[in-house]
């Protein structure tokens, strides 16, 4: 079930706003905890139960070692962290590693090994990350553990932020677990209503059409191509995966919102960036903080010698790409990325202050742009094909786009670059504020009303509804 579906936007969310709102205080977290699991178990049933014994394991183990000193405590935040990764693991990547191992032993004339798939958990990626988080924060003393498992649950589970994150920090959002009367408002409810409808907008209406065009250039075959389709192809899966992903992003901090929980942002215009390290504080925030904070700072950060700090920020970033999914595109994305972040602190940051804002953005751009094709194709080779029909200059036209594609491809690029002039980050900043003026609350809730209208009847009339990080 995702939140662009009309079982979500018709019954589940309804229903389970009208348990939650009704519901006593000492009994919300409950009401959200049913949700969530039923949320998830709707979509992968199989799994439920894994998941919750896995929640029941951590929990535990983490009460026992905030009581614990030395060797044990040691032990059991090791054995919450092996845990974790072990089943991201097996789940994730055990598929990757044999099929290469299989082509590996068949090279050589070998039997390969039979194997039967495993099906990959909806949301594992993220809710392994915030389970690992949980144990490492209250072992570094920086928050108590919570009293009660259903909290816990709940911290893992939630249905807002379960499949696509943001991934939540324990520490940032454990008193909230506990009391958020405070946040419970009407304020917080509309302009968190106004966030949902906002995300949803951007889902449906740009990122669904972006999305079918993107779908048709790179199910053709590279050869056959013209630069000028292979470039509309990546432009248009650009703009897809920011509208698909940063507005998954909006929906899952409006609905914090509702019910009293304050995520913290997860996209900030990353395509007006002017190098690929400012892209990274843009893109994903969660994730890149939770990669600073958990594994690059514990391998060394800024402390070592400058040529352990470039392996550092290399494997890294190696690991990101690695952690989208099971295949060598990710892992070369991530070693992609990687390269452009150690030439930043190298040469790159410097060239770009001395040409100046534009040039820098349009730079910056046409590199993740070589990246997105490395992250969309099904393959490396595919990729690489592709990549050589962007820069071969192949004439003739793009294959046919649609008025439809057009209209959101330029609707898209404008929304996406218009931070670039102006103030508009610090009016997007007033926006997004839980406290606004009456007058400002009436438009925001006419709009709000108005796009989720408007993307509920463009749900109901098209079957193409995909979202890119569901599988991740």
């Amino acid at each position: 079930m995702v939140f662009s579906s009309s079982l979500f936007l018709l019954y589940f969310l309804p229903v389970f706003l009208l348990f939650y709102y009704f519901a006593d205080v000492r009994y919300k977290n409950y009401v959200a905890l049913a949700a969530s699991l039923f949320f998830y178990a709707w979509g992968a049933p199989t799994f439920i139960f894994i998941v919750v014994g896995s929640i029941i394991a951590d929990f535990y183990a983490v009460k026992v070692m905030h009581r614990s000193k030395g060797r044990k405590k040691r032990l059991l935040v090791a054995f919450s962290i092996v845990l974790n990764i072990g089943m991201l693991l097996y789940f994730k990547y055990a598929n990757f590693f044999v099929e290469n191992f299989n082509l590996m032993v068949e090279g050589f004339g070998g039997k390969p090994v039979e194997w039967a798939k495993v099906a990959l958990p909806i949301g594992i990626s993220f809710f392994s990350f915030q389970k690992m988080t949980y144990a490492v924060d209250v072992y570094r003393k920086v928050h108590v553990p919570l009293k009660k498992i259903s909290d816990f649950a709940l911290y893992i589970l939630m249905f807002p932020q379960l499949i696509a994150g943001p991934i939540v920090r324990f520490n940032e959002i454990a008193d909230q677990l506990e009391d958020r009367r405070a946040n419970e408002n009407a304020d917080n409810r509309l302009t968190g209503f106004f966030r949902f409808a906002l995300g949803l907008g951007k889902k449906v209406l740009i990122a669904n059409v972006l999305g079918e065009y993107a779908d048709t250039v790179f199910a053709m075959d590279p050869a056959g191509m013209t630069t000028a389709t292979a470039w509309m192809g990546v432009l248009a899966y650009a703009f897809q995966i920011y509208y698909d992903f940063a507005g998954y992003s909006d929906m899952a901090i409006g609905l914090g919102r509702m019910i009293g929980f304050d995520f913290l942002e997860n996209f900030n215009n990353p395509y007006i960036s002017q190098n690929i390290s400012e892209f990274w504080r843009r893109w994903h925030i969660s994730l890149g903080r939770w990669m600073r904070d958990y594994l690059y700072i514990p391998l060394g950060g800024n402390r070592v010698s400058i040529r352990r700090l470039y392996f550092n920020l290399w494997l890294v970033f190696l690991i990101s790409g690695f952690w989208h999914g099971a295949a060598w595109n990710f892992v070369v994305w991530g070693a992609f990325h990687g390269f452009f972040l150690i030439a930043d602190r190298i040469f790159l940051l410097k060239f770009f202050a001395a040409i100046g804002k534009a040039p820098s953005i349009l730079i910056t751009f046409i590199i993740t742009l070589v990246g997105w094709v490395l992250f969309r194709a099904e393959t490396l080779p595919y990729a690489i094909h592709f990549l050589g029909r962007m820069f071969s200059f192949e004439g003739g036209p793009a294959v046919y786009i649609s008025q439809k594609v057009w209209i959101m491809l330029i609707i898209g690029a404008f929304f996406g670059l218009w931070a670039a002039f102006g103030n508009i980050e610090k009016w997007q900043m007033k926006l997004f504020a839980k406290k606004q003026r009456i007058s400002t609350m009436v438009w925001m809730t006419a709009a709000s009303v108005l796009l989720f209208i408007i993307s509920l009847a463009a749900i109901t009339s098209s079957g193409f509804n995909p979202f890119i990080y569901f599988r991740f």
